[in-house]
């Protein structure tokens, strides 16, 4: 998120900034002409420009970071999101902060789809259409199947692609039309 995007959304002068967040206008200054990195502000000043602006303060930070979670990580994740607010809020969640296409345009491919693959997904198991705002991403699909990890594991130690085939034979459709291999997403401890 930009803080020039979130001052012009908020009607907020760099100079009212400032002073509702108590930080120098020249430092607010550099930041906003990229003289001055966000990332490298003190924490303090991060809490209080996010304070002052209303957003969180990774909001602020989140566009220059390439911090990317190893994809199973990711996926427990967004199971465990699931299961924490219902399909609903996810639902709702997802499509509002638009990660579906942030992670896309960044080409965190496997991410992006799976995102757009839970929420197809339970806006099939709820009934609802599907969000047509994605319709372009939904050509896409991964060059390679992604199988979870212990799939790969058993096909491994079982030195045979038996477990592979089964488990994307089982896989949901909605994840597999992306080529991720995606049985269970309501079981997670």
């Amino acid at each position: 998120m930009n803080i020039n995007e979130v001052l012009q959304q908020r009607n907020m002068t760099k100079y009212q900034l400032s002073k509702n967040a108590g930080v120098p206008f020249a430092t607010i200054s550099d930041i906003t002409t990229g003289k001055a990195r966000i990332e490298k502000c003190a924490a303090g000043t991060l809490y209080k420009l996010s304070k002052a602006l209303g957003v969180t303060m990774e909001d602020l930070v989140v566009d220059c970071m390439e911090y990317r979670q190893s994809f199973e990580t990711f996926k427990s994740n967004v199971c465990h999101r699931v299961k924490d607010i219902g399909d609903m809020d996810f639902i709702i969640e997802t499509l509002e902060s638009d990660k579906i296409r942030q992670m896309y345009q960044r080409g965190w491919y496997p991410e992006s789809l799976y995102l757009l693959a839970m929420v197809d997904y339970l806006s099939r198991e709820n009934g609802l259409p599907a969000c047509a705002e994605y319709s372009d991403i939904r050509s896409a699909k991964l060059r390679q199947p992604i199988y979870p990890a212990s799939v790969i594991a058993m096909s491994v130690l079982s030195r045979s692609d038996k477990p592979k085939r089964e488990s994307y034979a089982n896989a949901i459709p909605e994840f597999r039309r992306f080529n991720i291999v995606e049985s269970e997403v309501r079981d997670v401890c």
